[in-house]
C-alpha cells in the first residue's frame, strides 16, 4: 500500500521535511517513489510547498496520506481558496 508521508532532512536540531510517496513498509528515510513537496517548520513564515496535482494523482491511485500530510494538504488548499476569493473581489476606490 502506498503512503504519502514526511521524510526528515536537515541537520541535528534543524529539521526540514520532504513530502514523499512511498510504500508503507519502507523506513522513514528509505526508498520512495516521488517527491511531491517540502515543508520547513523552522522558517518564519513556515515554508510549505506541495504539488497538489501530483498528490491528487497518487490519491487516485490509492495512496493514503499520513495525518500530518493530510493536515498540510488541507492548509494549502485553504490558502489557494483564500487567494482566489481575494482575486475575485472587485476593487472599489473611494472618491
Amino acid at each position: 500500500m502506498l503512503r504519502i508521508r514526511l521524510t526528515r532532512r536537515g541537520s541535528k536540531k534543524d529539521p526540514h521535511y520532504r513530502v514523499i510517496v512511498t510504500e508503507r513498509s519502507n523506513p522513514r528515510d528509505g526508498r520512495f517513489n516521488e517527491i511531491v513537496g517540502y515543508y520547513n517548520p523552522a522558517m518564519e513564515p513556515v515554508r510549505l510547498h506541495l504539488e497538489l496535482d501530483r498528490i491528487d494523482y497518487w490519491l487516485q491511485k490509492g495512496a493514503q496520506p499520513s495525518e500530518t500530510v493530510r493536515t498540510l494538504i488541507q492548509r494549502v488548499r485553504r490558502q489557494q481558496e483564500d487567494k482566489k476569493e481575494l482575486q475575485e473581489e472587485p476593487v472599489t476606490q473611494d472618491a
